[in-house]
């Protein structure tokens, strides 16, 4: 029984490229927590204000919707390798742009939106970059299991990161978190130059307008596809929590349990991540995702009517382990279907559904804060999220009866890769 839920590594065992770009995201994701919980709290002792915090998504939208789409189209056209380790450094460069700054006599407010700004574009160039990768390095029934697997590695940098930044911030300073940041910028890098080139399809198409919009009208004939954007952007959007943390942290009187609060969600999908070796025996792929999400929303609003920490963080845990799920199976239903040639493009429009809704939803809930009330923040928009869920659950059939075995678009790249295979 034990054995059953433990992860399955067969991606990790059957390539070499899958581990170390794992290992590599492992680190680069332990770096980027620690300036994800540094900046909001710079700004909060900058600025005062749940608004100004809530402004980061607002200045990482736009970057993020246009450099996601481009970089989508330039994932099908470019070697994915090469562009994943240039953006990696470049995302090193901005770190040490918040040491400078942080080291200031008087550090500025401007440079932390602005290096949230080309932050958000060079992680939307990357993303679809590596998001198309994976399916080329891993076995086509293995996805679900990499998909899980790529899960554990996020949530192990979530959980550690958050928990030690906030023992780093309050206790040695916010140029510790940057400078730590740094350094593991230089040794995912390492790795990542360990991996084998992927260069683009022969058939690939060059990464104009005209490529995009090519990306964009498959994703408008997949409607299993719109369904798994609308849900979790809905979930996200309505009850994402993270920029009200450092606040609901003062409202319970517990400033020290800010980095735990960070930690919680990571932790509960730490869990899920752990235990996931029941996923690969679902198949019902669509109904997993809308019911996790509204788990997801239910929970959060739990952990905004509790006036207990311990509680608080117990409930933000569950809805951490919800979005895990449903993450997991977006991510299978993604890389199962869409062919290779379109994989870049589809991983930009991807990243618009799981980015957009966080950022906008950051700005949704510093607002709300401001207005109503911290607590009530959190907990409306985790009711709006699940009933938001269950109403899109109604008006999205093909999405609630997707079966991996029987989908049309998975068996035709189940074939393929078979094909491949047997060519190889």
């Amino acid at each position: 029984m034990t054995r059953a839920l433990l992860p399955d590594l067969s991606p990790w065992k059957t390539s070499p490229d899958f581990r170390r770009l794992w290992k590599s995201g492992l680190i680069s994701n332990f770096g980027s927590f620690l300036t994800f919980v540094a900046l909001p709290v710079q700004l909060k002792d900058l600025t005062g204000s749940a608004a100004a915090v809530g402004a980061i998504g607002a200045v990482e939208l736009l970057p993020l919707i246009v450099c996601g789409l481009y970089g989508g189209a330039l994932a099908d056209a470019l070697d994915k390798r090469k562009l994943i380790v240039w953006t990696e450094a470049g995302q090193g460069l901005l770190s040490a742009a918040l040491l400078l700054n942080a080291l200031l006599p008087h550090p500025a407010v401007w440079p932390l939106y602005a290096v949230a700004a080309a932050s958000s574009a060079l992680v939307s160039v990357q993303r679809p970059a590596l998001d198309s990768l994976w399916p080329r390095i891993v076995a086509h029934d293995d996805m679900p299991a990499a998909a899980s697997l790529n899960s554990l590695r996020w949530t192990v940098g979530g959980v550690a990161g958050p928990a030690v930044a906030g023992i780093v911030v309050a206790y040695a300073g916010l140029g510790w978190a940057y400078a730590a940041d740094l350094l593991t910028f230089l040794l995912s890098l390492a790795y990542m130059a360990r991996v084998a080139p992927s260069p683009a399809a022969e058939e690939a198409a060059k990464p104009d307008l005209r490529a995009i919009a090519e990306g964009a009208r498959y994703a408008w004939s997949r409607k299993e596809l719109l369904g798994t954007y609308a849900v979790d952007l809905a979930a996200m959007f309505l009850a994402m929590p993270l920029a009200v943390l450092p606040f609901l942290a003062d409202d319970l009187h517990a400033e020290w349990a800010l980095g735990l609060m960070y930690a919680a969600l990571p932790a509960g999908a730490l869990v899920v991540s752990l235990t996931s070796g029941w996923t690969s025996r679902v198949h019902r792929h669509g109904l997993m995702v809308v019911l996790a999400a509204a788990g997801w929303g239910l929970a959060v609003a739990v952990a905004g009517v509790c006036g207990n920490v311990w509680l608080v963080l117990l409930f933000l845990a569950v809805g951490g382990g919800f979005d895990m799920v449903s993450g997991v199976f977006r991510a299978a239903m993604w890389n199962q279907t869409i062919p290779d040639e379109l994989r870049g493009r589809l991983a930009g429009i991807e990243l618009l559904s799981y980015s957009v809704g966080p950022q906008l939803g950051q700005v949704r809930a510093g607002g709300t804060a401001a207005w109503a009330g911290v607590r009530a923040s959190v907990w409306s928009g985790g009711l709006a999220c699940a009933g938001a869920v269950g109403l899109l659950a109604l008006c999205l059939p093909g999405l609630m009866r997707y079966d991996a075995r029987t989908n049309e678009h998975a068996v035709r790249m189940r074939e393929r890769r078979a094909a491949a295979a047997v060519r190889a």
